[in-house]
């Protein structure tokens, strides 16, 4: 089931510092694009325990986003203690995600 993107978003520092495996999903609720591929991300990130997937709304003057360079929803970005390793832009299906998961699994 999927869960909102959160606008109370956590600070870079926080993201840069956090250990361990994190897919950070920016988009909207209201985003047709998020909507079309959250069953995607969530098949995706369904098997993997031991990634720890963040839900970030995005937009203007959202800082964490900015700060990540997001320009289209959604982007996947993962990270491993706090490095960013891959990303994926509006993935089409699981496979895409998937594979930016494999660079930090």
């Amino acid at each position: 089931m999927s869960t909102d993107y959160q606008a109370n978003q956590p600070e870079r520092t926080a993201i840069d510092a956090s250990a361990g495996i994190v897919a950070l999903d920016f988009g909207t609720d209201w985003c047709g694009f998020c909507k079309a591929a959250a069953p995607a991300i969530e098949a995706a990130l369904a098997g993997q325990p031991a990634v720890r997937h963040v839900k970030v709304e995005d937009g203007p003057g959202r800082p964490l986003g900015r700060s990540f360079r997001v320009k289209l929803w959604p982007t996947v970005i993962v990270l491993k203690d706090g490095r960013e390793l891959a990303r994926v832009v509006r993935p089409g299906d699981s496979g895409e995600v998937l594979a930016a998961l494999q660079a930090a699994l």
